[in-house]
């Protein structure tokens, strides 16, 4: 910034200070200018996301194996070795899949020698692994009439099965399978409407939207009690996510939000199963999650949103602020440049962390004590180290902003230390909006409030399943069918993802 000669104060004093505060505006600007930059072309996580790695690793295993192929196909004996150790190392198929047996035999079953017969002393096994493309079938239902030659008027038959679109096509399974595309796999209708065209089978998106609308009002109280079950716990998590939606008549979207609130206490060896719940709200208003968790007590681990700080503002609820985003804040200073007090917080976080390693899976009380033991030291010189630094920085600079946020939660930030339950940031929850994101990049935005709430509904119940081991597919076509044949509303407690039992465990194939 230029200043014009004669408007300089004539004061040394007044004039060092007006410098010293337009280095600091120059310095928060530049810092703003390289968050930009870093945000729009940079890397936004603090590690590198697991799928990114893998699809690395994908190219460098096809490569490697391209090479392998061509170094068996012109050595023989190196085929033989490698096709044997394959043989050991791959691991058995899952018991449970179709064996279809095909048997390679012999054409002469006389000895080649002397000709007399052959008697069979034993056999080799192999198993490969066969998939069969997904598959339309129609069932057919036949329904016999009944008539007595007595009794002109009297006609007997059958009632109709119950069906979840009376008069429609669907049954029950084809509807799952479309909501598990959808809300689970991340394909949005018009795709699913292709991938069905290409075994000649025309279902118009709208008909797809249709049958997700009708499924996702039927599912709508097993999602209702869901939160109702959650919200009973001692501890949950809460965030929020955009959930763009089609604003009708103006052209454009709004932006609505999905708010998530999860239970996972696995880390500490908690009884209850873990689970998660999304409720649609047209906006961020504090008032959404305070009528969302009406009832609850308990420790609410949330991020930095002030709206959470009106619900804990009744006297019910304890807020546990997360680490990961006072870390975050952190990592965008140094990730943009020298920065050594920045560098020196992180340091100091990743002691927290390094101790929250080595106590994940131990009982509450376990991690309580370790925490006192080690934690609280980090802890108690941290705090003082951050309001001295704060002193010595201009407090117009994003430093100064990243300290502030720290020590204006610090109640929350360190009531981890004194409850092993708790955990030390809200990643638990942060992961349940990972594939929200996805869908929401994939479908771009839901066509009303209405198609906000569908999402909700739906992937509350496919998430939960994915948490605790539940098969998707196998879990919706099973409630819709209940529900459709009227499983009593008292009893909904038997539709909820944990009645079901998991799967057992797939062997991992090499």
């Amino acid at each position: 910034m230029t200043v014009a000669a004669d408007s300089l104060p004539d004061d040394p004093g007044m004039l060092k200070a007006m410098l010293i505060a337009e280095r600091a505006q120059n310095d928060r600007l530049r810092q703003i200018i390289k968050e930009l930059q870093r945000h729009r072309f940079g890397r936004r996580a603090e590690t590198l996301p697991e799928d990114q790695m893998l699809l690395g690793l994908e190219e460098v295993e096809q490569v490697a194996a391209s090479g392998e192929a061509e170094t068996e196909a012109a050595n023989p004996a190196e085929r033989a070795a490698r096709s044997a150790k394959r043989r050991i190392n791959r691991g058995s198929l899952p018991a449970h899949l179709p064996r279809i047996e095909t048997v390679v035999d012999i054409e002469d079953h006389c000895c080649p020698c002397c000709g007399k017969p052959l008697h069979r002393i034993g056999e080799d096994t192999g198993e490969r692994l066969d998939i069969v493309p997904a598959q339309f079938r129609v069932l057919v239902v036949r329904r016999p009439k009944y008539a007595c030659r007595a009794c002109e008027n009297v006609v007997v038959q059958a009632p109709a099965p119950a069906r979840l679109i009376e008069g429609g096509l669907p049954t029950e399974a084809t509807v799952a399978q479309v909501l598990v595309s959808k809300y689970a796999d991340h394909l949005p209708l018009y795709r699913q409407a292709q991938i069905y065209a290409r075994q000649g089978l025309n279902l118009d998106r709208s008909t797809l939207a249709d049958w997700v609308g009708r499924a996702a009002f039927i599912l709508r109280p097993v999602q209702e009690r869901l939160l109702s079950v959650l919200k009973g716990s001692a501890k949950l998590f809460a965030d929020e996510t955009t959930a763009p939606v089609l604003d009708p008549g103006r052209g454009r979207t709004k932006t609505g939000q999905l708010w998530a609130y999860a239970r996972d206490d696995r880390p500490w060896g908690g009884a209850d199963p873990p689970g998660v719940v999304y409720v649609y709200a047209p906006d961020r208003k504090a008032d959404r999650p305070i009528a969302h968790l009406g009832g609850f007590k308990g420790v609410l681990q949330v991020d930095g949103y002030g709206g959470y700080r009106v619900l804990a503002e009744r006297g019910n609820i304890e807020l546990a602020f997360c680490w990961s985003h006072v870390r975050r804040r952190f990592y965008e200073l140094a990730a943009a440049g020298p920065a050594p007090i920045a560098s020196e917080a992180l340091e100091r976080i990743a002691g927290l962390y390094a101790v929250e390693n080595g106590i994940r899976g131990r009982s509450a009380e376990e991690r309580r004590a370790v925490r006192q033991e080690r934690s609280r030291l980090i802890i108690d010189d941290l705090e003082p180290w951050l309001r001295t630094k704060l002193a010595l920085i201009s407090q117009k600079s994003k430093l100064a902003e990243a300290i502030r946020y720290a020590l204006s939660r610090w109640e929350g930030l360190t009531r981890f230390l004194n409850d092993g339950r708790i955990e030390i940031d809200s990643n638990v929850v942060e992961r349940t909006i990972r594939p929200i994101a996805l869908n929401r990049k994939n479908a771009l935005f839901a066509g009303s409030d209405g198609g906000g709430e569908h999402w909700a509904v739906i992937a509350s119940l496919i998430e939960t399943c994915k948490l605790i081991g539940v098969e998707p597919h196998a879990y919706l076509t099973d409630v819709i069918t209940q529900i459709v044949n009227d499983h009593l509303n008292s009893r909904i407690d038997e539709l909820l993802p944990w009645a079901y039992l998991a799967e057992p465990a797939l062997r991992r194939v090499a």
